[in-house]
């Protein structure tokens, strides 16, 4: 019974990590209608770039959070600029980011393919070790604090005059325009905070699973 409590706890932290992501996703696929292919690259490129500050540049593992949230941030916005100003389709600008990311990831990370972080002191593992838990239960309490702060700001952001242009952009651009909204400017926007909460997802991941892989954002689509 003990190892079913352990192994339920193990999936319910990653569960609530892969929740953030999910959260990204919602906003592209479901307000902005856009099926943002981004999400596989920017969800391995949050994981590097975290993993290279924490482990190579001793940055601090909350301060590393941010910057990988960044780094998503910035893949998002290339997205949104292939996709408004080249006139791409959007699938095809996700695509094409997504393609670039798996080269520049490998940059990011010196030439590997993996790299640990069970070495380095890590946000969860602190945590961990601070009050002595397991890694599945620190995960646990990250994820849920993190996820639920998300969703207030994303309910909050949504209620503002600038979240609304964003959803009636996603709803029907035409009108949008009609009324005057910037659809291209909301459209790049949406794909931004989308990919950030992505490339946090993924950078609180690797912290958890003491890891990270240029492969990790492979099918997380999907699993969005």
């Amino acid at each position: 019974m003990s190892g079913l409590l352990v192994s339920l706890q193990g999936a319910v932290a990653q569960g609530v990590l892969w929740g953030i992501m999910v959260l990204g996703v919602y906003i592209t696929f479901r307000l902005m209608d856009i099926a943002d292919m981004t999400v596989d690259g920017s969800f391995a490129l949050g994981a590097c770039v975290c993993a290279v500050l924490v482990v190579n540049k001793g940055v601090n593992p909350v301060l590393a959070l941010l910057v990988a949230a960044a780094a998503g941030v910035v893949a998002g916005a290339v997205t949104g600029i292939l996709h408004t100003v080249f006139e791409i389709p959007a699938i095809l600008a996700g695509i094409l980011t997504q393609i670039s990311l798996w080269s520049i990831n490998l940059r990011i990370m010196g030439g590997k393919s993996n790299l640990p972080l069970l070495k380095v002191k890590t946000l969860i593992s602190g945590l961990a070790a601070s009050f002595g838990m397991t890694q599945a239960q620190a995960s646990m309490i990250v994820g849920i604090v993190l996820a639920v702060a998300a969703i207030l700001f994303l309910y909050w952001f949504f209620g503002t005059e600038l979240g609304c242009s964003l959803r009636a952009t996603g709803c029907n651009p035409n009108m949008s325009r009609a009324q005057g909204i910037n659809t291209d400017f909301c459209k790049v926007l949406g794909l931004m905070i989308s990919n950030g909460l992505v490339a946090l997802s993924s950078a609180l991941l690797a912290q958890y699973q003491g890891f990270a892989d240029v492969n990790m954002g492979r099918g997380a689509i999907v699993i969005g």
